[in-house]
């Protein structure tokens, strides 16, 4: 028996250890930007698909969890730096990260910094860069849509969501 056309099974993973604490500041499009701070980010996901295996699964959570723990781990206690943007110069010397924004300049330890081809560290952004981090693991199995969510403070949150395998509407460009 088939399910119709317009019926998914979703699976929704919201992990206890899927979360990263990184410090970062928002640029603001008026020309302004945060002091530099941090959160305790958390990291949600949602898949969704037609068709099960043959024993009943959508498909195994295990690559996509052991992925995303990878990835928060890989974020986790670090200044997150977006180089996407002109706005911020960002220089390495010596072992060490300098950024400037206008008169401010920060110097960090190269091993605690962590550069991201993003415009911005936004919540937005940081959805879409692990979606897309994320998708990669997901070729060649039956699920269709892949919902991230990062929530930086309890009840502040931005998800993505993007069917996958449609590359026309989905953007590359992280």
């Amino acid at each position: 028996m088939s399910a119709p056309v317009s019926s998914m099974f979703s699976i929704r993973l919201a992990k206890e250890d899927f979360k990263f604490s990184a410090a970062h500041f928002t640029l603001f499009p008026d020309g302004r930007a945060e002091l530099l701070h941090g959160h305790n980010y958390r990291v949600r996901l949602e898949v969704a698909g037609r068709r099960l295996s043959d024993v009943g699964l959508l498909f195994d959570v295990s690559v996509v969890k052991r992925a995303i723990r990878e990835r928060c781990a890989g974020l986790d206690e670090r200044t997150l730096i977006p180089t996407g943007t002109d706005r911020l110069a960002v220089a390495r010397r010596d072992g060490t990260v300098e950024v400037r924004f206008r008169d401010r300049l920060y110097a960090f330890p190269e091993a605690d910094v962590v550069l991201l081809p993003l415009a911005n560290v936004s919540i937005e952004l940081l959805a879409r860069m692990l979606w897309h981090e994320v998708a990669e693991t997901l070729a060649g199995t039956p699920v269709e849509r892949l919902t991230v969510e990062v929530e930086e403070t309890p009840g502040q949150s931005c998800a993505y969501t993007a069917d996958l395998g449609r590359p026309a509407n989905v953007p590359r460009e992280i």
